[in-house]
């Protein structure tokens, strides 16, 4: 993000986040600003791909690619 569209707040976070923040910082100089925005995207990605995983699992299971748990148990031995 640009610096000159960037407006300063202050927000209040715990000690022991602060420190995980700075522990998962890229670079020394990474700012809380990148750290958070890289987070969200992070999640963003993991959501989207959740989502895609979720789709492909409903349709293997519409097609009956699956298997109940009487039948792993009986083909494990349990």
């Amino acid at each position: 993000m640009l610096a000159d569209s960037m407006k300063t707040t202050t927000i209040q976070i715990d000690e022991k986040l602060k420190k995980e923040l700075d522990e998962i910082k890229l670079f020394r100089r990474e700012t809380y600003n990148d750290i958070i925005e890289r987070l969200l995207e992070d999640m963003k990605e993991l959501n989207e791909q959740t989502k895609k995983e979720i789709e492909m699992v409903r349709k293997e299971i519409a097609e009956g690619k699956f298997k109940t748990h009487e039948q792993v148990r009986r083909e494990r031995g349990f």
